[in-house]
């Protein structure tokens, strides 16, 4: 420490002259620590000089051993250098015979095989010109084998001549085997058994070969199946849309005949997967035709037939091809749970008698969108027949959607027409029965037409139920009362005033109660075509405008009440003002107008809360009280000379205004403060 430290330290020690006497044996004490600190230091330094001298020894120890190893590992490499020039010194004859026996062994096995692979392309030529068509392909199978080792010899002349050889051939067997296939289906009742043992044979042959040598096959047999189909169904007798039914039945009976016979073909080759398949194609062509080629507008009953027709074939198809199992259109029909199964026939039927009558008169012409949509690709694997053919009739149901929508309009305006505007005693919604008639009918047309297509025409319905919904919301904003109108109504000062008697106040509760029924069932039938419809369109399915007209019915209607009740009022305000509120001697009960105003309340809040719901209620009680609480406010202004006693009954009338006010939810027994 400096100096001055020492100094304060001293001191702090020796404060007094008392004090002095313990500096002697304070010395004593700094001395024997001075000997400890001394001792210890010395002993560190002994020990420290010891351990260096120890770890020197160690360490060039331990560089002696790793020299000594080193020195071992380069003897050790060396040795085995010198064994492995011996090892191959030994091993260099054995290696040479090694590879001479290897080359050897592979002349021998190639020659072998080449030799097996000139007697069997003989004996495949003899099988040929024989039409040995079962032995022809097991000795295919053993050509083609033999071919395989041969690849890396293609350059070798010989084998160049036997490929050639082979390939000559195959080409001989394809044209037998398409020209025995030709004498199939010659018009006999039945075919021969010999001739048809031969053709199953031919078929192994047939698989041995090329693959594009199978698809050629096929597709030449099931165009020869057709050809009569295209001459019968081009004529002009049969070329017509409510043929079409008999389509079908030509395939099929055609399926059943040549069941046994078509049983030479193998199953994996699903020939008669694939004439449907190719009938199916050209059936929707020769249909896009009849379609496109009609001078008019094609009859409903004969469009909607056809169309029920064709997918009923489609279901037929797919559950063939399935395996047998049930699809998913007749799972939904069996889930029904509106109809019984057995009315998913009668649909059509239905239709038709239902729009015979309407289609009497010749439609005027019209020019029909040719149908650009691709012929749908169906997988192999799935057997998916759903709307190979039914998809070309969507472009052209504009005629059933358009009927369909005027049918729902006609049965729009007699329901309206039929409304008595009240609900029938003892029904517990305070609904009028028209709403729920019209979702009832939107129901059944929804279900006529899911049960025929999921696609663009649904979607076209569901557009039409849109306009439908909102002419009914139309239908229910004309039916509340107005507000006088005209010359007369300027001149009386009843201009826009709208009045109301019981039974519209009862009327205009029933169709705010229908209007949020309609707002509601709105949206589940948006959900339940959504549910429905072709994922495609899901999207595009929305109620929310049709829910916004009925939602401004609803505000409408219950702005009528809060107006209607207004013009109530208006004679009690008149009389407010009429009161001798300057002459008035003393201050008695609450004046007659506010007595006027309590038997207005009273007469209708009590019904209103009753019929209302306890949202609107409320808010028609909102509007109620900003509309009744300024306005007498304003008519107290109106009210000229008023006295202290006058005064007096003045606020005695507007606090019993306000006790009335306060007690309109209680009238209502549905909302409390």
């Amino acid at each position: 420490m400096d100096k001055s430290s020492a100094l304060e330290y001293i001191n702090q020690m020796f404060p007094t002259e008392a004090s002095l006497s313990g500096v002697e044996p304070l010395m004593q004490k700094i001395q024997s620590e001075i000997r400890r600190v001394d001792a210890s230091i010395l002993a560190a330094v002994r020990q420290q000089s010891n351990s260096g001298t120890k770890a020197k020894e160690e360490l060039a120890a331990a560089t002696n051993a790793v020299q000594e190893l080193v020195h071992k590992i380069h003897e050790i490499k060396t040795k085995a250098e010198q064994s492995e020039s011996m090892v191959q010194e030994i091993c260099r004859d054995i290696k040479k015979l090694d590879c001479a026996k290897r080359h050897i062994t592979t002349t021998i096995t190639a020659l072998h095989r080449l030799t097996m692979l000139v007697s069997a392309v003989e004996q495949l030529q003899v099988m040929a010109s024989k039409r040995q068509y079962k032995e022809a392909a097991a000795q295919l199978e053993a050509v083609n084998q033999l071919c395989s080792h041969f690849e890396a010899y293609r350059d070798v002349p010989k084998i160049t001549e036997l490929r050639e050889k082979f390939k000559n051939i195959k080409k001989i067997l394809k044209s037998h085997v398409f020209s025995d296939f030709s004498s199939l289906g010659t018009g006999k009742e039945t075919e021969d058994p010999m001739l048809l043992q031969q053709l199953s044979d031919a078929c192994l042959v047939v698989d041995a070969l090329e693959p594009s040598v199978r698809e050629e096959l096929v597709k030449n047999f099931c165009s020869k199946e057709l050809t009569s189909y295209r001459q019968i169904f081009e004529g002009a007798e049969l070329a017509k849309l409510d043929k079409t039914e008999r389509r079908y039945a030509w395939i099929k009976r055609r399926l059943r005949s040549n069941e046994d016979t078509w049983k030479i073909f193998p199953p994996s080759w699903h020939v008669d997967y694939l004439l449907c398949i190719q009938f199916c194609k050209i059936t929707r062509a020769q249909l896009v035709d009849i379609l496109n080629n009609l001078k008019e507008k094609p009859d409903v009953a004969t469009l909607l037939l056809a169309f029920q027709r064709t997918i009923e074939f489609e279901e037929e198809l797919a559950e063939k091809f399935s395996g047998g199992t049930g699809t998913a259109r007749n799972k939904e029909s069996a889930s029904d749970d509106e109809e019984e199964g057995g009315e998913h026939n009668k649909i059509v039927s239905d239709i038709r008698r239902k729009y015979e009558k309407k289609l009497a008169a010749p439609n005027h012409e019209a020019e029909q969108d040719k149908d650009k949509q691709k012929d749908l690709s169906v997988p192999g694997a799935g057997f998916n027949f759903h709307g190979i053919i039914s998809s070309c009739f969507e472009p052209y149901m504009t005629v059933y959607i358009e009927l369909e929508e005027k049918s729902l309009v006609d049965q729009l305006e007699k329901l309206v027409q039929e409304e008595r505007w009240e609900t029938e005693e003892g029904s517990q919604t305070n609904i009028l029965s028209s709403s729920m008639q019209v979702f009832l009918v939107i129901r059944k047309s929804l279900k006529r037409c899911s049960a025929l297509t999921k696609n663009q025409t649904l979607f076209n319905l569901f557009q039409v139920f849109q306009r439908i919904l909102k002419a009914y919301a139309a239908k229910l904003y004309a039916r509340l009362p107005k507000g006088g109108t005209g010359i007369v109504a300027a001149a009386t000062g009843t201009d826009g005033q709208i009045r109301t008697s019981d039974r519209d106040e009862r009327m205009i509760c029933y169709i705010v109660n229908t209007a949020e029924y309609c707002h509601q069932t709105s949206g589940e039938l948006a959900e339940n075509v959504a549910k429905m419809i072709n994922p495609h369109f899901a999207d595009k399915v929305d109620m929310s405008e049709v829910q916004d007209e009925f939602s401004a019915v609803i505000t409408r209607a219950l702005m009528t009440l809060v107006h209607g009740l207004e013009t109530k009022f208006d004679a009690e305000m008149v009389a407010m003002t009429r009161v001798p509120w300057a002459t008035l001697e003393s201050v008695g009960d609450q004046s007659e107008y506010v007595n006027g105003i309590s038997s207005i309340l009273s007469s209708s809040i009590p019904m209103l809360g009753s019929l209302l719901s306890p949202t609107y209620f409320q808010y028609f009680l909102d509007k109620l009280a900003a509309s009744l609480g300024p306005r007498f406010y304003l008519n107290i202004y109106k009210c000229k000379h008023i006295s202290e006693t006058g005064a007096q009954q003045m606020l005695l009338d507007t606090q019993a205004v306000k006790t009335i006010l306060l007690d309109i939810p209680a009238l209502g027994k549905q909302v409390t403060f």
